[in-house]
């Protein structure tokens, strides 16, 4: 099953372009003049509003003097970003910046993310991702449900037994405690579920508790995504995903990264084991009985 969302690696291209610009210290205007087009469009390619083709690739690569690899590497991608999207049918409920960090999430090979109030999507069961949407002043009522159908279908493409997303989730213990979906029944249904994905190989489900106090957590949510697919001949830098309301951060300057991958290290190592972090879930189940 398709993961990949073309949107995505239009995106992954334009910033891989950026790069390779910017190191060789030429401006957006001169590549458009090297390529008999305006700077603006250069522009446009750049954050991934249009697809430079493969031609406009090798010419804009090879001015910026980067290895023939890399030349070839996303000339290919291009063709790829080519093709229709599985998102295609949710494009009127789901706002651009969105729909990038689905794109990004179904290319990327690892996903770090840090869950301070709810579960994330991909570990969500339906009526558990009803809950976290019914009451959000910023989901319009005739769009909620077509939203869950959204999670239900990421989940299938990232988690699928083909090629699928690893992902760690590191949660405050809290999240275990709020009650989400009205009944009982949903939350013992959710956390069934995050048990049963806890024992999958590709996911990882470590707790924080809340007696360890202070951590490097507490500047709030965020996500980590790593790729790395020979298959698809996707190299890529790491990105890290901030949600806002109503909108979202992208952060691509490696510096900064790299700071947010250290702290995901750090939340790791105060993080329960995963024996101990199913047994915290555990805990919470035998009070339904």
């Amino acid at each position: 099953m398709e993961r990949v969302d073309p949107s995505a690696l239009r995106w992954l291209i334009g910033v891989e372009l950026t790069n390779y610009r910017k190191q060789a210290g030429a401006s957006q205007a001169e590549v458009g003049k090297a390529l008999k087009i305006s700077g603006g469009m250069v522009a446009h390619f750049e954050v991934g509003r249009h697809l430079p083709s493969p031609q406009q690739i090798d010419v804009m690569l090879s001015h910026y003097g980067a290895p023939r690899y890399d030349i070839d590497r996303l000339s290919y991608l291009a063709g790829r970003a080519d093709k229709s999207s599985w998102l295609a049918r949710w494009n009127d409920v789901i706002p651009d910046w969105l729909r990038t960090y689905i794109g990004l999430e179904g290319l990327a090979s690892h996903v770090v993310t840090y869950a301070p109030l709810v579960l994330n999507a991909l570990t969500q069961t339906r009526d558990y991702s009803a809950g976290v949407t019914a009451p959000s002043s910023r989901v319009r009522p005739d769009q909620e449900e077509r939203l869950v159908s959204l999670r239900m279908e990421r989940q299938l493409r990232a988690l699928a037994d083909e090629n699928p997303l690893h992902l760690t989730m590191l949660l405050e213990e809290s999240v275990l405690d709020r009650p989400i979906g009205g009944t009982p029944e949903v939350m013992r249904g959710q956390l069934e579920h995050l048990l049963a994905l806890a024992e999958r190989d590709n996911i990882e489900v470590l707790v924080l508790p809340t007696a360890i106090g202070r951590h490097d957590g507490l500047e709030g949510q965020f996500s980590l995504l790593h790729f790395r697919d020979a298959e698809d001949n996707l190299q890529a830098q790491s990105v890290v995903y901030v949600e806002i309301p109503d909108d979202a951060i992208y952060i691509q300057e490696q510096r900064q990264v790299a700071q947010y991958t250290r702290n995901a290290d750090q939340l790791r190592e105060v993080a329960l084991s995963p024996a101990e972090s199913a047994t915290a879930i555990r805990t919470r189940l035998a009070a339904f009985e």
